[in-house]
């Protein structure tokens, strides 16, 4: 594994390291990559989240704390130094070898530090049953790209503050119940986080390239994208019809649409699933122009819709198109 380093120890603002993926997927041919990074307090929503619906923007602009959207699928995230932030890009393009691949290395490093590690769940990392770290998953042609968050000792306040929107009196709650469903590494190992971050560069990686200035300057160029209001906010029509539901294991799904005579014309999906394949040709394209009936919603869609949107299957999300 090449471990990825910049010439310039500093912290930079997110959409560096997300340009900096790609760079590294697109520009530079090596099978296995890995980096580490940190950012100032942050807020990070998944491609298919609304930002509206997601992130607490007064709070976030009362504490200072930046908002950006990610290419990959997924929920909202909150990062800030007490996070270790990981990056791996590999020439394997099979979601599930990737994932399974990836989430073992950090697994097994952890538990050499003696941590007691699992994976389990939708592509997270638990400990005593408490999840430390979240992932997410996308590629590019040839290319896949998995990162994620590992919780050291990240502010929770700000955490629950930012993404759920509340007053004083439900986030004061709200820290309570993440912390039951969270762990924070530090409550789990001696070691501090610079330690914990050196100990797994030294068993994942193996090897060292270090970009020049030339490829900083170009992910620079590439990391513009995240800052516009286009990217940020996405597109938000308006629709006449409002679907939502969870499906276990899979994740939420918000479905609006416009419908004309009980056709559906155009429609928009959100939520914190995962993404793996095109949404746009392999969901929304089959679905517009079709009754939104069960026999015409079924012959649109194939039954497994699992290379597109992990564990989803054609009769769960029909059964939130039909929903009232």
């Amino acid at each position: 594994m090449t471990h990825i380093t910049l010439p310039e120890e500093k912290t930079r603002q997110l959409p560096f390291y997300l340009a900096m993926e790609e760079y590294v997927a697109r520009e530079m041919d090596l099978d296995d990559c890995f980096f580490i990074w940190q950012v100032k307090p942050t807020v990070i929503f998944g491609r298919n989240q609304l930002m509206e619906s997601e992130v607490n923007t007064d709070y976030c602009h009362a504490h200072g704390i930046e908002t950006y959207r990610r290419k990959s699928g997924g929920g909202c995230v909150y990062a800030d130094m007490g996070n270790l932030m990981l990056s791996y890009v590999t020439k394997d393009e099979h979601v599930n070898l990737t994932f399974n691949r990836y989430i073992n290395l950090v697994v097994l490093a952890l538990f050499r530090m003696g941590i007691e590690a699992k994976a389990t769940g939708r592509n997270d990392i638990l400990i005593d049953g408490r999840k430390v770290s979240g992932n997410a998953f996308y590629h590019i042609p040839g290319k896949s790209i998995v990162h994620g968050t590992l919780l050291y000792d990240t502010n929770m306040e700000h955490m629950v503050g930012s993404i759920t929107p509340g007053d004083e009196k439900l986030r004061s709650k709200g820290v309570a119940s993440v912390r039951q469903h969270i762990t924070l590494l530090k409550d789990h190992t001696r070691f501090g986080l610079e330690e914990v971050k050196a100990s797994l560069l030294r068993q994942i990686c193996d090897e060292e390239v270090c970009l020049d200035t030339h490829a900083v300057e170009r992910i620079e160029e590439m990391s513009q994208i995240y800052f516009t209001d286009h990217f940020i906010h996405g597109r938000n029509p308006r629709y006449s019809v409002t679907r939502r539901g969870r499906i276990e294991g899979v994740g939420t799904f918000e479905v609006c649409m416009e419908m004309r005579n009980g056709i559906i014309k155009d429609l928009d999906i959100t939520g914190d699933f995962l993404l793996t394949g095109d949404l746009e040709d392999g969901i929304i394209t089959p679905l517009r122009g079709k009754a939104l009936t069960t026999e015409d919603l079924e012959h649109a869609l194939k039954e497994d819709l699992g290379d597109i949107i992990p564990r989803l299957h054609g009769h769960q999300l029909i059964h939130i198109l039909l929903s009232e």
